[in-house]
C-alpha cells in the first residue's frame, strides 16, 4: 500500500492513534471488525502503518509519514 492508496478510514485510524496513547484492547474495541468490507485495522497492520508494542498501539515511521503527507484532512474520532 502506498501513501496514495491509503483511504480516508485508514487516515482516520492513524489520526486517532496519534492523538493520544492507545492500548491494543481499546483499539480493537473501536476499530476491530469481523466484516471483510471494513478491514481498516488489518489493512493498516499489514501495510506497516501501525504496530503493537507492549500492548500499546503506535504508528510506525511509515504510518507517521503517511499521516503527515495525507493527514491534514483526517480528524480523529474520539
Amino acid at each position: 500500500m502506498t501513501t496514495s492508496e491509503v483511504g480516508p478510514l485508514t487516515l482516520e485510524l492513524l489520526a486517532w492513534i496519534s492523538s493520544r496513547p492507545r492500548t491494543y484492547s481499546e483499539t480493537m474495541e473501536v476499530w476491530g471488525s469481523n466484516c471483510p468490507r471494513h478491514p481498516v485495522w488489518e489493512d493498516a497492520l499489514l501495510a506497516d502503518l501501525v504496530q503493537v508494542v507492549q500492548s500499546e498501539v503506535v504508528l510506525t515511521q511509515l504510518g507517521r509519514a503517511t499521516l503527515g503527507a495525507r493527514g491534514s484532512a483526517a480528524k480523529p474520532a474520539e
